[in-house]
């Protein structure tokens, strides 16, 4: 029997997430497995993988081939370099003490790294954030400034009409607006 590490397929459609299972290589991809190691998120950004690397190291030492994804998963949390720090243990290359000191070294160094991208990518939602608020700040004040300028020029051109103009003029414009005040009295 040929035992697998490989991806389960949970979630909806278009919304993906997995579960990292071992399983037999006959069954179905979302059928039946042996041990379930753990999860994988690819919606999030950074990929949220949460994984038992111990019980992985103990399904790779016992032959479980991964598939191409599940390695990338294994590889990416370390499972792999603790079985290869195993080997070395094996070997007596080092002891035990030696291999657990360069895994919890290598982890800390992936946690920051993962923990500088996240810290980089807030910082540049922030700042598209800003740029957008300024961006709009800069259109507000532009269409402030051009409706000022259109009220402006409205109100000139209102004391400025010519008809007003040649009615003040005209005798006959004087004597109709005298009429016109006389007629409002009574």
């Amino acid at each position: 029997m040929s035992v697998k590490i490989r991806l389960q397929r949970h979630g909806k459609k278009g919304k993906p997430f997995f579960h990292i299972v071992v399983a037999d290589s006959r069954a179905r991809r979302d059928g039946k497995f042996i041990e379930k190691l753990g999860t994988y998120n690819p919606i999030t950004n950074p990929a949220t993988i949460d994984l038992n690397v111990d019980s992985a190291v103990q399904w790779l030492n016992n032959g479980a081939q991964p598939t191409d994804t599940a390695r990338a998963i294994l590889s990416y949390k370390g499972a792999l370099y603790k079985k290869h720090l195993q080997g070395g243990v094996a070997k007596g290359a080092f002891d035990e003490a030696e291999a657990e000191k360069r895994f919890n070294a290598w982890l800390e160094a992936k946690e920051a790294k993962v923990q500088g991208k996240v810290e980089g990518l807030a910082t540049a939602k922030a700042d598209a954030k800003k740029a957008a608020l300024d961006a709009e700040a800069k259109v507000n004040e532009a269409r402030l400034a051009a409706a000022a300028q259109a009220e402006a020029k409205a109100a000139e051109e209102a004391t400025n009409t010519p008809a007003a103009e040649e009615t003040a003029e005209t005798p006959e414009g004087e004597a109709a607006a005298e009429s016109t005040e006389e007629n409002t009295e009574a």
